[in-house]
Parts: structure tokens; C-alpha cells; sequence
């Protein structure tokens, strides 16, 4: 039984994802966005604890390998888009774009990967990047939520840290793609 629930808390974190953009794009209700930060909050949650389970019981699987970061990937592009999108802070476009063509061709080349018999586990640097990504996320969507009279100060730190995940994204990027010719793909 225990088996299964790292890979219950990846799905969770799947179902997650329309909850959230439901919350930040078309629910109108008086906390709207403070139910958005708790889904993404709960949702980043899930990804750390699916992850510690699934070490600690040494149940890891090609599906957790391959599925935990495709649904990190969505959490995390759909509040990239609110970010992007929507007041107060809409940052600059550049970041949302660049990170969704990383992350895209990421999953490609992990597919190709896979259909090799190669399974690819997120390295350290890809796992730093979700952290800061996640980290990011969670800060805006609390002064989002909760700041009444969001500062060009603070829209602009946001953007400045934003900028730095878009670094390490594309570092640990290029780590994905020195796989490619290791590997042989």
C-alpha cells in the first residue's frame, strides 16, 4: 500500500494544477488568490513529501521519475502565466517564455530518453531550480494575496529573482542536454 503513495501525492499534485488556475484566472470570489496560494502551497508541499516517501521506503519508479517533474512543470508554468499575466505584478513576459521552452524541450528530451530505456531523475541543479522556482512563486502569491498596494519595489525584486531562476533554468538545461550526447540519444 505504502508503495503507492508518493506516486498518489504526484497525481494529487496533477489535479492540483486546474484548481489552481481556476483560482487565479477565473474565480472572482473575495479570496480568490489567497485559495490560490494555499493550492500552490499544498500542491509545492506534495512535492517534497512525495519525494522524502518515496526515498525513505525506496519505492522510487520510472512512473515518480518522470511524472513528479512533468507535474512540478505544470504547477509551476501556470503560476509563471498568473505572474506574467495578471496585475499586480506581470512580470516581464521574457521570463514566462523562456522557462516554458526549457521546460518543454526538457520533457522532450526526456521522452526521447525514455524511449531509449534511459530514465532521467531530476539532478541537483534541476532540483535547486524547482526550489527557487517554487520559493518565488509561493513569496509572490503571498504579497499578492495579502499586500493591498503592491510597490513597484517589491514588483521589482520579484522580477529580479525571477530573472535569477531563469539563469539557473537555463543551467540546468544545458546539464539535461550534455545527456543527450553522453547517452547517446
Amino acid at each position: 500500500m505504502r508503495k503507492h503513495i508518493p506516486n498518489a501525492l504526484t497525481m494529487l499534485r496533477f489535479l492540483l494544477v486546474p484548481v489552481f488556475i481556476y483560482m487565479m484566472f477565473i474565480y472572482r470570489g473575495q479570496h480568490g488568490y489567497v485559495f490560490g496560494l494555499i493550492v500552490f502551497a499544498l500542491a509545492s508541499f506534495t512535492d517534497y513529501v512525495d519525494g522524502f516517501l518515496a526515498r525513505k521506503w525506496k519505492v522510487i519508479s520510472d512512473f515518480g521519475k518522470i511524472m513528479d517533474p512533468l507535474a512540478d512543470k505544470m504547477l509551476v508554468l501556470s503560476a509563471l502565466a498568473a505572474l506574467s499575466l495578471l496585475p499586480p505584478f506581470r512580470l516581464n513576459i521574457a521570463i514566462f517564455i523562456i522557462i516554458l521552452i526549457r521546460e518543454a524541450g526538457i520533457t522532450w528530451l526526456r521522452e526521447i530518453l525514455h524511449n531509449r530505456g534511459v530514465v532521467v531523475p531530476a539532478d541537483n541543479m534541476g532540483k535547486l531550480k524547482t526550489v527557487m522556482q517554487m520559493f518565488g512563486i509561493i513569496f509572490a502569491l503571498v504579497i499578492w494575496a495579502f499586500v493591498p498596494q503592491v510597490s513597484s519595489g517589491m514588483r521589482a525584486g520579484v522580477e529580479i529573482w525571477f530573472w535569477l531562476v531563469v539563469a539557473i533554468t537555463l543551467v540546468s538545461g544545458f546539464n539535461y542536454m550534455k545527456l543527450l550526447f553522453v547517452k547517446g540519444a
